[in-house]
């Protein structure tokens, strides 16, 4: 960096990214240590380690930027206080690859947008240095879900032998009356929105397990049941267009239930999955013309903030969420004078 871009303030388009990295990879070291710790497929655990070394990376980087701008490093979450590394194993191998391959693909959507955002040179080089180690991430996790076996893939198409014009508006709006079949940006939403619920609904099962708290527990238990739900759902429209539904995951939690991971580190993840539903369902519904999967989307992203609400109100009574960097209060400091 410049002594000239030394003197260029971080905007708050790229502080925002920053603090949402360094609590997101502090979050992730404690987990991908625990996986780390339990992995048994000498396959997965280069992958691991992979995604562990990454984390560490960026929050060292992460520190140094906050450090230079004299902003106060998050408090984050820590190996010591919030992971039990010797607690018994609680997931298989095989649902913590697709949990790093989940990750992968929201990295892949966070870093693009931060990228966007940046302007000063040396967020901009290090936001594409982050898109780009998530994206070879992103292909380990693909590849080796391929190999293994355990990729879903999205259902095939009949190939187009000529273009088609929509002739009828019932294209969009017919409700009531048989619809029409899903088309492929549909397919791939619903198909993709299963994915994530039957991936949450099994992390939720684990964290449920190992929840002390009694209303952190309850809450885990009524996202499974959101999640179970919304499955469901999509699994019934893909199954009215006589399309495949992908496997579920449950059966690869264990049955242990020794305190593993802090719930206030629980709590984190689960708002940050949800969070991401609800940016996910904002997408179906900009991506689809048929009406009553506009409508399904609505009230499923109208579900789903709610139970984010509550779970921000448990973490503010237990002081387990921390406030992002802000603009100033004006009027509270004129009236202190």
């Amino acid at each position: 960096m410049t002594e000239q871009e030394k003197q260029i303030r971080l905007t708050s388009a790229e502080i925002a990214p920053l603090w949402a990295q360094y609590m997101n990879d502090s979050a992730s070291a404690c987990i991908l240590s625990y996986f780390l710790e339990k992995a048994e497929d000498q396959e997965i655990k280069p992958v691991i380690e992979h995604g562990l070394e990454l984390t560490k990376s960026h929050i060292q980087k992460t520190t140094s930027f906050f450090t230079d701008e004299k902003y106060a490093i998050p408090q984050g979450f820590k190996i010591e206080e919030d992971v039990v590394l010797t607690a018994p194993r609680l997931y298989s191998d095989s649902i913590v690859l697709q949990f790093i391959y989940q990750m992968a693909r929201g990295g892949l959507t966070t870093y693009s947008a931060a990228v966007s955002l940046a302007v000063r040179a040396d967020l901009t080089e290090y936001f594409i240095e982050c898109l780009s180690e998530t994206m070879q991430l992103y292909k380990m996790s693909k590849d080796l879900l391929l190999s293994k076996g355990l990729f879903n893939r999205s259902p095939y198409l009949p190939n187009m032998t000529e273009v088609e014009l929509v002739k009828k508006q019932e294209f969009m709006w017919d409700i009531i009356r048989d619809k029409r079949p899903l088309n492929a940006p549909e397919i791939a939403n619903l198909y993709a929105d299963y994915q994530r619920n039957a991936q949450g609904s099994a992390i939720l099962t684990g964290f449920a397990q190992v929840a002390q708290a009694k209303e952190v527990k309850k809450y885990f238990i009524r996202g499974i049941e959101i999640a179970q739900k919304q499955l469901k759902l999509f699994g019934g429209k893909l199954e009215e267009s006589k399309l495949p539904v992908p496997t579920t995951w449950t059966s690869e939690v264990t049955e242990s239930t020794a305190n593993t991971f802090s719930d206030k580190l629980m709590m984190f993840f689960t708002t940050t999955l949800t969070s991401l539903s609800i940016g996910y369902y904002g997408i179906g519904i900009a991506t689809s013309p048929r009406i009553d999967l506009g409508v399904l989307y609505n009230r499923l992203s109208a579900e789903v903030q709610l139970f984010a609400e509550d779970g921000a109100n448990i973490m503010i009574k237990n002081k387990w969420l921390e406030q992002p960097p802000m603009a100033s209060d004006r009027d509270d400091l004129i009236s202190k004078k």
